[in-house]
């Protein structure tokens, strides 16, 4: 299970705040294959646990170190423009 690091923390309110398309064009591939194998995973459980009732807890978890839940939809959106697959 991926842990929410303080660098994951950081990832995901970049992801809620800024361009796809600016984040795209500086995007390297350590950065795509963080996006994939952690952010990904963390968003992932996330939607699931809010469309299918599955118990991650990430919502608890966010709202801990105050991402709100507005953030985290921003953030995936954001993660599905960049190619994604979060649900």
């Amino acid at each position: 299970m991926v842990k929410l690091s303080l660098e994951n923390i950081e990832f995901i309110k970049i992801l809620a705040t800024s361009d796809s398309t600016i984040l795209q064009s500086g995007m390297n591939e350590a950065t795509l294959m963080r996006l994939e194998s952690e952010i990904g995973i963390i968003l992932r459980e996330y939607y699931q646990e809010k469309t299918m009732k599955t118990n991650t807890n990430w919502a608890v978890k966010f709202e801990n170190v105050g991402i709100s839940e507005d953030d985290v939809k921003a953030a995936i959106a954001c993660a599905r423009r960049l190619g994604v697959n979060i649900s």
